[in-house]
């Protein structure tokens, strides 16, 4: 079943010196490559890794329902590929002589019952081993029923989950306590706290002292008050950035001519600019700059332009725009900001439209709709009866 061998007969051998693994101190030190050897056979690990994450086991007296072999197949049945659980046993292999009916199983419904399934469940569990390391009773439920009481629906627990896949791991009582009392004695109402938990609960699982720190930068360097709207996007922003790589986004802004005083409105006005990718934003300041002739004042006021998909709308709307001025179909040009700005359906109406006499259905089709990825095989604009087959 899992390649360790050439026939039955050694995989059965295999599986016994495994099973034997570290029963005395004798064994472990006379064969401490087994566990290397069933890392590497049924999991993929390289030899180096497998030396490694075996290293980290200590003496183990495997029962006969401890075997690794059971722990990979359970999480093969619940949807883990050998990727997701390399991810799970590498910190920590102790994790592949857990028991799988009392220890995991019972992990595993706690996600099941706050509504997880299928590739939703993989896809949070491949991303917290540290999770199935955690007490059940000391940890995980008391957990659970905190995040209940904060956020008040499993359904918000969920999310709050799905966003920090580990948050579980947590003693979350201890941790978040203190940063929420921090927050609530600036005066941030309880509705904020919990929407900034929902958003990134990460942030609150650190040290209050990390947390003062972000709260200070936000109101001492970007001049955001606490009475804001922005004031958690502020911290929201500051929290996802090392300040290594926050002075080299705002660089970026500067050698394009920036002054600190447009980067400080820009940042005032929508703070999570900031965690746009450093090749986007040389992509995009150099398309509204250089190529539309935009002011950086202009740009710091209307941040939202830079939050917008490069390739996916800010090119091919600026396309069909120009094809629009082109053809002379449109009266009066609007600012493309306007343009940028609008929902699909209304771009559509607008500015799509207006060409279907100029171009044939197919080739304008193709000509907005490839370059926009649009995700609509069939979009149908109701008032004018006309509708785009992507054939």
């Amino acid at each position: 079943m899992f390649g360790l061998g050439n026939n039955g007969a050694t995989r059965h051998l295999y599986f016994i010196r495994l099973k034997l693994f570290c029963s005395t101190t004798t064994t472990a030190n006379a064969e401490p490559n087994l566990l290397s050897e069933f890392l590497v056979n049924s999991l993929g690990f390289s030899t180096e890794k497998a030396i490694s994450a075996s290293s980290k086991v200590t003496c183990l007296k495997p029962r006969n329902n401890h075997k690794p072999e059971l722990v990979v197949n359970y999480f093969k049945q619940i949807g883990l590929d050998n990727a997701q659980i390399k991810m799970l046993v590498s910190p920590a292999p102790r994790l592949l002589f857990a028991d799988v009916d009392k220890t995991l199983k019972p992990k595993i419904k706690v996600f099941q019952e706050l509504g997880f399934s299928g590739p939703h469940l993989v896809r949070v569990l491949s991303r917290s081993g540290a999770f199935l390391r955690t007490g059940l009773n000391t940890g995980i439920k008391p957990s659970i029923e905190y995040l209940r009481k904060l956020l008040g629906t499993d359904g918000y627990v969920a999310k709050a989950i799905t966003r920090t896949p580990g948050l579980l791991s947590y003693p979350l009582q201890r941790v978040m306590s203190p940063n929420i009392l921090f927050l609530q004695n600036l005066g941030c109402s309880t509705l904020d706290i919990r929407k900034l938990i929902l958003r990134n609960p990460r942030i609150f699982v650190q040290k209050t002292e990390w947390l003062e720190d972000i709260v200070q930068r936000v109101e001492k360097d970007f001049c955001i008050s606490r009475d804001s709207r922005m004031f958690f996007y502020g911290v929201e922003m500051l929290s996802s950035l090392s300040k290594s790589n926050l002075e080299m986004k705002l660089e970026i802004f500067r050698s394009f001519g920036w002054s600190e005083s447009d980067i400080i409105t820009m940042v005032q006005r929508l703070p999570l600019c900031l965690t746009t990718s450093e090749v986007k934003l040389r992509n995009i300041l150099k398309f509204y700059m250089e190529e539309l002739g935009y002011e950086s004042s202009y740009i710091a006021s209307h941040p939202t332009l830079l939050m917008f998909s490069f390739e996916k709308r800010v090119l091919p709307r600026n396309k069909i725009l120009e094809l629009l001025k082109e053809k002379q179909l449109i009266k009066k040009v609007p600012c493309f900001y306007t343009v940028i700005k609008c929902s699909e359906s209304e771009f559509l109406e607008n500015y799509v439209l207006p060409l279907r006499d100029e171009m044939p259905e197919r080739k304008l089709s193709i000509f907005y709709f490839t370059r926009s990825h649009s995700s609509c095989a069939s979009l149908h604009l109701h008032k004018q009866k006309i509708s785009f087959n992507m054939c």
